[in-house]
């Protein structure tokens, strides 16, 4: 589930690259007093996750822009919907928006046969545990994680991703349902990567990190109503880390049956 937000610009300015922890808290005030809101503190996926102010570039006053803001959760996206009705000055970083229209959406991946492209809107942040180092054959001088990038293969990057939609699946669906690490396929069909970057990240305030991240397209062909449902909660909540901060949000770019 989604809600999408027309925005217009209320000033010229420059593009915010660094527009994560800003558009974040705005989402975080949205839900403070709720039963969401006191997720905030705890180490574990949020359930939410959006998209950049898009298309990307410089702007005018007048100028168009869309967000996308995604969760599993109806109740969640009414409160942050509600929050952009209430108040409709929307400042991401030295970006100056208003809110000029709402709209839900309800993407899905498909019936059973149905075959697709789902792209990566943002970032996808995968880091490799240092406990997986050997098994990898990644050699390194630190015991931190290490960042995704492609001289570590493959293997690496599709693992962590299918660990990370467990545990999502295991937070957000009914625990008698399977996982995707529960059943067998693969996610998807092919990953294409379309690049790697690395940008400045404020995951806290008063902390500033050099995050890597990659770009994707991935091929699917839905196989039956669990892969369904693994993909469409990928859409709701995001692929990899840091979702809340705006990470990993994808979108279908196109599907046939």
């Amino acid at each position: 589930m989604r809600v999408l937000a027309r925005l217009e610009a209320r000033a010229d300015a420059a593009y915010d690259n660094a527009y994560h922890h800003k558009l974040r808290g705005r989402i975080w005030d949205a839900l403070e007093g709720t039963d969401y809101g006191s997720t905030h503190d705890e180490n574990r996926p949020k359930g939410f996750t959006y998209s950049n102010p898009f298309p990307p570039g410089d702007m005018q006053e007048g100028d168009e822009r869309t967000l996308l803001i995604a969760s599993p959760h109806e109740e969640l996206l009414s409160y942050v919907a509600t929050d952009l009705k209430q108040d409709r000055e929307l400042n991401v970083g030295e970006m100056p928006f208003s809110v000029k229209e709402m709209s839900a959406l309800a993407p899905d991946v498909g019936e059973p046969g149905t075959t697709g492209t789902i792209e990566t809107g943002t970032g996808v942040l995968v880091r490799i545990p240092p406990w997986r180092f050997d098994e990898y054959g990644i050699d390194t001088d630190h015991e931190e994680a290490e960042y995704w990038q492609p001289e570590h293969t493959m293997e690496p990057f599709r693992n962590q991703i299918e660990a990370n939609l467990d545990k999502k699946h295991g937070l957000f669906c009914p625990d008698y349902l399977p996982g995707p690490s529960d059943v067998d396929g693969e996610l998807f069909d092919s990953y294409e990567l379309i690049k790697t970057f690395a940008i400045p990240v404020t995951p806290t305030t008063g902390i500033q990190e050099t995050w890597v991240l990659s770009k994707w397209r991935f091929e699917y062909t839905v196989r039956d109503d669990d892969h369904r449902r693994h993909l469409n909660l990928a859409l709701d909540v995001g692929i990899g880390e840091r979702n809340s901060l705006g990470f990993g949000f994808v979108n279908i770019r196109n599907h046939a049956e």
